[in-house]
């Protein structure tokens, strides 16, 4: 009988960090990761970020090192998230909101007199923006106009301290205050066979065309009111995503659209103008904030807006 060797000791665990703490991300690279992941392709990704691609691709080589997992994969018709990139996605976002919210805090414990209010086209936040400089001469307060699409991620990412922007707007962990209302309108090429009606309804547009955003089903419901009261769909107009490209489709006559009454939209463009629209709901000015956000000057602009900002409703 032979005897058996030794048995080996267990390797050792892999060596922490001082601590005992996970590994040292680097945010810069994080961000990278979340733009790519946007993408799913490095070339536009990389165009997005204005870096060069090769560099782009080491930066996320360098990530997957330190996290020790392949987080994309390359394919012939760009890339594609792998199962732990899946994983660590959300995390990494939720990572970038982290270190801006804290970024954000600190600075405002360092100025606590400064407020940066959020606005979306067409809504007139001077009345407001004055009154409070007036009643706090020593803040700074400033005013910074937003795209249709980003007054909830500019709040979240502290980019601004409170916006007016319109409904429908993501809620989440915001706090909303409604303003005023507007009524919704149709807008048409001066030479729409509907110029010059005293008012329309949803039946003399059933069919249509109404242009789209992508990726935003709540946008596109309310303001294509799509399905319709009897159940039908709206009819397909293009997508657009800047409201610029939205007028200039509706005055070459590829589609019409509802918008704010509150436009001016024959002072936006002579070639365009509205109809009254029968029997739909009006539009919604808001003033959204934090919901955690309790600052004095967050709550002297509320107090102005609400006097302020009433969109000339008695």
């Amino acid at each position: 009988m032979t005897d058996s060797p030794p048995a080996q000791p267990p390797a050792p665990p892999p060596a922490s960090p001082p601590g005992g703490q996970g590994p040292d991300l680097d945010l810069r690279l994080v961000r990278y990761f979340t733009v790519v992941a946007e993408h799913l392709h490095f070339g536009r990704a990389a165009e997005a970020l204005r870096i060069a691609q090769p560099s782009l691709s080491r930066q996320i080589r360098s990530l997957e090192k330190e996290l020790g997992a392949r987080l994309l994969d390359r394919t012939p018709q760009g890339s594609r998230l792998t199962e732990a990139g899946e994983v660590f996605l959300p995390h990494a976002r939720a990572l970038l909101r982290t270190a801006t919210r804290a970024a954000s805090q600190t600075r405002a414990a360092a100025q606590p007199s400064r407020l940066v209010v959020g606005y979306t086209s067409n809504l007139i936040v001077t009345p407001a923006v004055r009154e409070l400089r007036r009643r706090h001469p020593d803040a700074d307060v400033r005013a910074l106009h937003l795209n249709w699409d980003e007054p909830s991620t500019a709040l979240l990412d502290h980019r601004v301290d409170v916006v007016i922007t319109r409904l429908p707007l993501s809620t989440a962990e915001l706090e909303v205050t409604v303003l005023y209302e507007e009524a919704r309108v149709l807008v048409v090429p001066l030479d729409h066979r509907l110029v010059g009606k005293e008012s329309v309804t949803l039946d003399d547009i059933a069919d249509e065309p109404m242009p789209r955003v992508r990726e935003d089903g709540a946008w596109n419901a309310f303001w294509r009111i799509d399905p319709r009261p009897d159940g039908s769909r709206a009819p397909d107009g293009p997508l657009v995503g800047a409201l610029e490209d939205k007028f200039e489709l509706i005055a070459s006559g590829q589609a019409v659209a509802i918008v704010p009454g509150g436009l001016g939209m024959e002072r936006l463009r002579p070639d365009l103008t509205t109809v009254p629209l029968d029997g739909i709901d009006p539009s919604h000015v808001v003033l959204a904030t934090r919901a955690d956000d309790r600052s004095r000057l967050l709550a002297a602009f509320r107090k102005v807006a609400r006097a302020l900002l009433t969109g000339g409703a008695t």
